[in-house]
């Protein structure tokens, strides 16, 4: 085994955040590693102090507000690790406008969340991580407990839409579908008529009041 081998495996082996590679076949860093360069609040907003760098790693330890991409994407495929704490709940939004009075009046989310300690995981699987919230559930989730880590990707492109955890696509959808449609009019997001409406927009890491880390994030903008 070779020394670049050998490290890999002690990084995974003790936890610590892999080192990020250089972009490569079309994919760029989303996260530095060391600040929140390239984040902030939605619509511009400062802050609050609850979002930090911590050993390689963002992550929300008190009250932020949730921490939006300063650039708009419109096709990609979105990939990170996320570990989120007992009985917490958090998520990653797509395609958020500036619209609206918080970014899940337009961006669908991935959900994360400690499925068995959360109330809401209480509420059907179409809360459990990895799920189009509270829309589709996901099938054959091979998730990691809380505490632990956990690795999603995204997929978007055009109507096109893919959850995947832990290298398992877990969820599958179009936007503008007769199913889609049909989906959101029966759901709470009915009351927002610019829900997944958008071609394009921001990567959110949401805020929901617990603590949650993400790492590795990286993105391949597709044509």
């Amino acid at each position: 085994m070779n020394r670049i081998a050998t490290l890999a495996l002690a990084l995974l082996a003790s936890g610590a955040a892999p080192v990020l590679a250089q972009p490569a076949g079309g994919w760029t860093p989303l996260f530095d590693g060391k600040t929140l360069a390239g984040w902030q609040g939605f619509k511009g907003k400062p802050l609050g102090p609850g979002w930090k760098v911590v050993d390689g790693a963002i992550v929300l330890d008190g009250k932020a507000g949730d921490l939006v991409s300063a650039k708009e994407y419109a096709n990609f495929e979105l990939e990170l690790e996320f570990k989120i704490a007992e009985g917490g709940n958090s998520g990653i939004m797509y395609r958020v406008t500036n619209e609206g009075d918080a970014p899940y009046y337009s961006g669908p989310e991935y959900q994360i969340l400690d499925n068995e300690r959360h109330p809401d995981g209480k509420n059907g699987p179409d809360r459990f991580t990895a799920a189009n919230y509270d829309l589709i559930a996901p099938t054959g989730a091979p998730n990691e407990p809380a505490g632990e880590w956990n690795t999603a990707k995204i997929v978007v492109n055009g109507n096109h839409v893919e959850h995947w955890l832990n290298g398992t696509k877990v969820v599958t959808y179009e936007f503008a579908s007769p199913e889609w449609n049909k989906l959101v009019a029966e759901s709470k997001f009915k009351a927002w008529p610019i829900y997944g409406k958008a071609s394009r927009g921001h990567i959110v890491l949401q805020d929901h009041g617990n603590h949650v880390e993400f790492r590795n994030i990286r993105i391949k903008e597709l044509k």
